[in-house]
């Protein structure tokens, strides 16, 4: 039992507190469900795929490690290889 609390403790230090909203465990096993509306770094190429479907414009992959962008229109995903890196809302929020 002190294992899972620790465990659970060592993984909401690790996260950004914006980026989860549940923190399921299952099976002893803490699993992060993210609501956000984008896509969330460390997501494969497939997961956004499925998840957003097919981008409105591909470029790349350029360089050494590959950089690939894919535009959704509100957001431009960046992914390193085949993994998320970066997320860009291209809606600027202003106060």
């Amino acid at each position: 039992m002190f294992r899972i609390i620790l465990s659970f403790a060592a993984l909401l230090a690790a996260l950004p507190a914006a980026q989860a909203d549940i923190l399921k465990i299952d099976d002893g096993k803490p699993v992060v469900v993210v609501l956000d509306n984008r896509p969330q770094r460390g997501m494969t190429m497939d997961e956004v795929r499925e998840r957003f479907g097919e981008p409105m414009e591909s470029r790349g992959p350029v360089g050494d490690p590959p950089i690939t962008t894919w535009n959704y229109g509100d957001f431009i995903v960046v992914f390193e290889g085949k993994y998320v890196l970066h997320t860009v809302n291209k809606t600027a929020r202003r106060p």
